[in-house]
């Protein structure tokens, strides 16, 4: 399996070298860029429902805070590498710089099966996570976040049991909290809603008229149903292809991505959706739409796939779907590619916005945040394309140039 052997920090590390030597910057400065500053190993006891006690390893790596307190998720999963969390913490890093919030970038994980653990089981191995990191986290030095297989009540009980580390209420220490503890209004939708705006700034680009242009979604769980939903209520497309881990649904006419959510939550699945004819992972990359949005798993686009590509746009709402020789073929075929850490940037914005409203402990409606949203998505995407232009380069390498020379001027501007 070829993306088995692809290592995502050796990609990550890949990037940015290409983006350091259009940029011209310093060796010293690169040396810096290229690995994470601290890392941190963890090994967590939990008692387990039957009595036993079971070891878990984790993670934690902040890898740069130059331009601010570090930020990153917090992974649960069965596979989780070292690997797979620095090349995030990197991405994230470059994120937070891309949008031009003042936060560096981290990324946290631990190796378990949430699936096969209980209620109970999660809570003592959440709050022994944050038990293992307390000393190197707060809301001034490190703000975690839910990422894959984590959960709002996850946060929860991780802010809880920093709190009481603490001694005293500290919702700033973690995002993506339930709002009734300090969580913000807009987090549930916000990395497909900002992926959408970047949509409609690409299409503006191309002279696309949204209106009934065909997507497919490759991926239908929180970023993909909501990409799905939004796409057709705010830019007025038609989504005629989803998917999920067993199989995907096509209808050429276009579906109402309401009832395939229902569906999905009742059978488990979008496969069977009536009046939809069935189709593959593979298949759905390949349709002949105006936009494709990979939402769901890493290195989906390869060279092997990427020259039968026919959308106009591709949106990336997963991390790193796309591979580095996928890439080039995409460019000279003129396809427009939303790269990952600027398309699914809403959700670290958002993220950011709910620690600014902790820190001040007053809080936005829902209306103020999705403008703030939307300014941020908006001259975030304009300024890559802007670099994108200028430079001659895709906008992969584009949103590279531009955060890495925020995050190195930064560097400079301390003496680092």
């Amino acid at each position: 399996m070829q993306n088995k052997r692809l290592n995502p920090f050796k990609i990550a590390q890949a990037q940015l070298d290409e983006s350091v030597k259009k940029l011209g910057l310093a060796p010293r400065i690169h040396r810096l860029l290229r690995k994470p500053m601290r890392e941190y190993r963890l090994t967590i006891l939990v008692k387990m429902d039957n009595g036993r006690i079971k070891r878990f390893k984790g993670f934690r790596i902040q890898y740069n805070d130059a331009r601010g307190p570090c930020k990153g998720g917090i992974r649960f999963h069965p596979e989780e590498t070292i690997d797979t969390v620095r090349a995030l913490s990197a991405w994230m890093t470059w994120k937070t710089a891309l949008v031009d919030i003042p936060l560096g970038g981290a990324k946290g994980g631990v190796i378990c099966n949430p699936k096969t653990m209980s209620g109970g089981e999660l809570e003592r191995l959440s709050r022994g996570y944050i038990r293992k990191i307390f000393k190197y986290i707060g809301p001034e030095r490190d703000i975690p976040a839910p990422d894959v297989y984590t959960t709002p009540q996850m946060m929860a009980w991780m802010m809880d049991e920093y709190s009481k580390l603490k001694g005293y209420y500290c919702p700033g220490v973690i995002t993506g909290k339930p709002v009734e503890i300090g969580g913000s209004l807009g987090r549930g939708d916000a990395t497909a809603r900002g992926g959408i705006y970047t949509v409609r700034e690409a299409a503006r680009h191309l002279r696309l008229n949204t209106k009934n242009a065909t997507v497919a979604i490759q991926g239908y769980g929180n970023a993909g149903s909501y990409a799905a939903i939004l796409s057709r209520e705010i830019l007025g497309c038609k989504v005629v292809a989803v998917s999920d881990t067993k199989g995907g649904i096509y209808n050429p006419d276009g579906f109402d991505p309401h009832s395939v959510l229902q569906h999905k939550k009742k059978t488990g699945s979008v496969i069977n959706f009536p009046g939809a004819k069935s189709i593959t992972n593979k298949d759905i990359l390949e349709l002949d739409v105006d936009i494709l949005c990979p939402a769901a798993l890493e290195y989906v686009i390869t060279k092997q796939n990427a020259p039968k590509v026919k959308a106009k746009i591709i949106a990336e709402l997963a991390n790193g779907p796309t591979t580095p020789d996928a890439d080039k073929i995409l460019y000279n075929n003129k396809v427009f590619v939303i790269p990952d850490f600027l398309c699914n940037a809403g959700g670290v914005t958002v993220s950011y916005f709910e620690w600014v409203q902790n820190l001040s402990n007053f809080y936005w409606e829902l209306e103020e945040v999705h403008q703030r949203l939307d300014k941020k998505m908006t001259r975030a995407f304009k300024d890559t394309l802007n670099m994108c232009l200028k430079g001659k380069v895709n906008m992969r390498v584009a949103a590279y140039m531009v955060a890495v020379s925020r995050v190195a001027r930064a560097m400079e501007l301390r003496g680092w």
